[in-house]
């Protein structure tokens, strides 16, 4: 090689300097890309060019020089037919920490290499579901019903150190979630795929960022049971896999404590709605707070709506005036791992399913 010749590095990308030919951009969360978010992608990935996409997987652009993928709005069909259109993408980034639409047997089969949002979202979902407990320990539901009905009479509430929060999955949103309970005075007992990872002090900067997490008991999914019967909030941050699918069924439910509600900020597949319908209008557990459903957006005519033991909220909990930002920070910093050949921060595990 002469002095002349263009020095490559060890990324497997080939454009300039490693980085990739092209990168599509799919609609990520619920904002466009801003002016600045597109300035940032090009400075991370200096000529490569920039492919715009519907949320349909559609673009008048050619898309078979394509090699990364920014995954936001994008069925698995669609995806798919993105697959066969841009044979040369090896990398695909999800802007989501749930990664079941990424995984199809298309992707797979190909050996894509699927990276997704782990820690982006732990803050503000976190803080959600601290929100709910508040709420409903402090009896908030029931206090705004008297002021509409101008009714004065004061309710008891419940102090945290009295509650027994049981988190089912203890990645980053779980750790997260747990290090606010336990800063709150609750109780917190935990269920992970890997039991023997589950005393393992976080690693991550966001998680660290929330203090110390001290759990009570962290175990496997053979202390699922047991957590179903000591908590008063079962708190589901697990994600969708066909092992997870309708984990909590009628059986999960009936072994739940009287009185003790649900909070789901993971995936509406975890769930049995029919069976969950019929435990909340039976008062088998005290109620449920659900920010995720298998059909989105929710339907008008959803029964779920109309159960005073529920709070419905439009899968909400993740957003903050910080997650895109997080979200393009983490996507560029890959982006320039890429170039480099250097390890992929967040890389999904095909079989595990995250």
């Amino acid at each position: 090689m002469t002095s002349d010749t263009p020095r490559r590095t060890a990324g497997p990308g080939s454009g300039p300097g490693g980085a990739p030919t092209a990168i599509a951009l799919s609609p990520i969360l619920s904002a466009r890309y801003r002016a600045e978010d597109l300035e940032r992608i090009r400075a991370a990935a200096p000529g490569a060019r920039i492919v715009a996409l519907s949320r349909e997987g559609l673009t008048d652009e050619p898309v078979d020089d394509v090699e990364v993928l920014l995954r936001g709005w994008l069925s698995s069909d669609a995806f798919d037919r993105l697959l066969a259109r841009a044979p040369r993408l090896n990398w695909v980034h999800s802007a989501s920490a749930g990664v079941e639409r990424a995984l199809t047997p298309a992707a797979r089969g190909r050996g894509l290499v699927i990276t997704n949002a782990r820690g982006v979202f732990s803050r503000p979902i976190a803080e959600y579901v601290l929100m709910m407990i508040l709420a409903v320990s402090r009896r908030l539901p029931g206090l705004l019903e008297l002021q509409r009905e101008r009714t004065w009479q004061p309710l008891e509430g419940v102090e945290l150190r009295d509650v027994t929060v049981g988190i089912v999955g203890l990645g980053s949103i779980g750790r997260a979630v747990g290090a606010l309970a336990t800063a709150f005075g609750c109780r917190v007992v935990a269920v992970r795929r890997r039991a023997e990872a589950g005393s393992a002090p976080p690693t991550d900067e966001e998680s660290r960022s929330f203090g110390e997490v001290m759990l009570d008991r962290v175990g496997g999914p053979e202390l699922l049971p047991e957590l179903l019967r000591e908590s008063d909030y079962v708190v589901l941050a697990a994600p969708l896999t066909p092992e997870t699918q309708n984990m909590i069924d009628a059986a999960a439910l009936g072994s739940m404590k009287a009185g003790a509600w649900l909070v789901n900020v993971a995936r509406g597949g975890l769930v049995d709605e029919r069976a969950l319908l019929s435990a909340l209008r039976d008062g088998r557990i005290g109620g449920a707070v659900l920010d995720t459903f298998r059909d989105e957006p929710l339907p008008p005519s959803s029964p779920f709506y109309d159960l005073p033991n529920v709070i419905v909220t439009p899968h909400t909990s993740w957003s903050s005036g910080r997650v895109l930002d997080r979200s393009v920070e983490l996507f560029c910093d890959n982006l320039r791992r890429y170039a480099a050949g250097e390890p992929l921060l967040n890389v999904v595990d095909p079989t595990a399913g995250y």
